[in-house]
């Protein structure tokens, strides 16, 4: 290995270490939430916390004085390798806790899960769980939601590490050039303040419908996240209250839209912006017109016979499955006709590009419809130039050829992850909606892994880990790192 192959791994194994002692600093919160409720588990993360800080230290003293600007390649790649790093120290207390008692395989599942913002769990009993283990759980949640590498780029250019290219490779969606405001910096403390606001006042409204405060707290980390972890195994059903579910309902259709939109409206004062945003616009119709489709199908099979418990029952599940949260109120895997088909396939559609949820993103599936009406249209007129635009702007060919590549990898991958798992003896059914679920970072599949994924053989397990990793990271962060090209110099 040459000096400037030295050199170049050197500025990412300073970023790396640096990342790694400030999530080392988030198991603080549950060690003292254990002490806080006695119930156990404090030392579980006190441990934790000593093993990441030192190895995040270690890491990062030997190169603490190497300065480089960081390139598009250097960002994937300290991308990659924190999330998949940052994935094996979350699981570090969740294996040392003696409640509970779980694998190395499901400790690393239930982080990666966390993070990732999918809401699979391997955990049964979650209502006796210690409140540090189900708090860590959330907090998971609430980091991986928008992104920890966009919370670090907001600290890092202070320690003298540029982000920009961090901040690209993180942003979920096609079009990753445009920012909030001139500076990085800038925009990714725009985004947490939008954030940490939006959170708080989920919090204060799950309280004020009759949550306990660790519940609201809990809940609203994993609302706003898109997440679906719940501090009970029925998961919000475990409440049974409209109100709350109504306010579920508000803050996952929050966390579905664009954080930039949010910003726009907010600086604009002005809440039409969202109606005049196509994406946004076409993701709140799919979720009114996949709503009542359920209820007249709920309806008519008599599973309510109430319309307004019909309206809000479809409503929920549209939106949670929809946006790829994942909470339940009822198990839906049971309700009648295609249903459950066709709420586990619009996980893969998902919520807005710049948004905390998982799939492809409403923006992907508009480009590729309109792509789709051009061709038909080329067919009748060979010669015509006809572009395709989006808000009154043409679309580069180049985004759109983005968009195709994309859509056939995800297509691609999921079909090996899906015939891999049936390799492992699952049924079709639960195979299926298992790599589903994890791809488009869901969490509650159909068959035998429509509550929890505990009895999925280990290989499974593993196969499931990389499907949320290449979900959340959108395929080509992860993928782009294994080309020859990308180690060229």
């Amino acid at each position: 290995m040459d000096l400037s192959l030295n050199y170049y791994f050197a500025v990412v194994q300073r970023v790396l270490g640096l990342l790694l002692m400030i999530f080392s600093t988030s198991m603080l919160v549950p060690m003292v939430m254990g002490l806080a409720y006695g119930d156990g588990e404090a030392d579980a993360f006190a441990i934790g916390f000593v093993i990441t800080l030192f190895t995040g230290l270690v890491t990062w003293l030997p190169v603490r004085h190497v300065r480089r600007e960081l390139k598009i390649r250097d960002g994937f790649l300290v991308v990659v390798l924190f999330w998949l790093v940052l994935s094996l120290f979350g699981a570090v207390p969740l294996y040392l806790a003696e409640r509970p008692d779980i694998s190395v395989t499901d400790a690393v599942f239930e982080a990666v899960s966390g993070l990732t913002t999918t809401g699979a769990t391997v955990l049964v009993g979650l209502d006796t769980l210690p409140h540090a283990v189900l708090f860590w759980r959330q907090l998971l949640h609430w980091m991986g939601g928008m992104g920890i590498i966009v919370l670090a780029v907001a600290v890092l250019p202070m320690l003298g590490v540029g982000g920009m290219q961090l901040y690209r490779a993180e942003t979920p969606g096609p079009i990753k050039d445009s920012k909030l405001t001139p500076r990085i910096r800038e925009t990714a403390k725009a985004l947490w303040y939008l954030y940490l606001s939006l959170t708080a006042l989920c919090a204060l409204v799950f309280w004020l419908a009759g949550m306990s405060v660790f519940d609201s707290v809990s809940h609203g980390f994993s609302a706003i996240a898109t997440g679906g972890f719940s501090n009970h195994d029925l998961s919000l059903g475990h409440h049974d209250d409209a109100i709350i579910e109504i306010a579920a309902i508000v803050a996952m259709v929050v966390g579905s839209i664009s954080f930039g939109m949010h910003f726009a409206v907010w600086r604009s004062a002005n809440p039409l912006t969202y109606w005049r945003d196509s994406e946004t616009r076409t993701f709140l119709l799919m979720v009114v017109g996949a709503t009542t489709l359920g209820s007249i199908v709920l309806l008519v099979a008599g599973t309510y016979v109430s319309l307004p418990n019909a309206v809000i029952k479809s409503m929920f599940q549209v939106v949670s499955i929809g946006t790829t949260t994942g909470f339940t109120t009822t198990d839906y895997s049971l309700w009648p006709s295609f249903l459950p088909m066709f709420l586990l396939l619009g996980s893969f559609v998902g919520g807005c590009a710049g948004s905390t949820t998982g799939g492809m993103k409403v923006v992907r599936f508009i480009l590729l419809a309109k792509q789709g009406t051009r061709e038909i249209s080329r067919l009748v007129h060979p010669n015509a130039e006809i572009p395709i635009k989006m808000g009154g702007k043409v679309i580069p060919d180049r985004v759109i050829q983005a968009v195709w590549g994309f859509f056939a990898v995800y297509i691609t991958v999921f079909v090996v992850m899906f015939l891999v798992l049936l390799a492992t003896g699952l049924d079709e059914l639960t195979a299926f909606s298992a790599v589903a679920a994890s791809i488009n970072n869901l969490g509650p599949g159909l068959g035998e892994v429509s509550s929890n994924m505990a009895s999925l053989p280990g290989i499974a397990k593993w196969v499931l880990c990389m499907a949320m990793l290449l979900g959340r990271l959108e395929i080509f962060t992860l993928l782009v790192i294994l080309t020859p090209a990308f180690w060229r110099r």
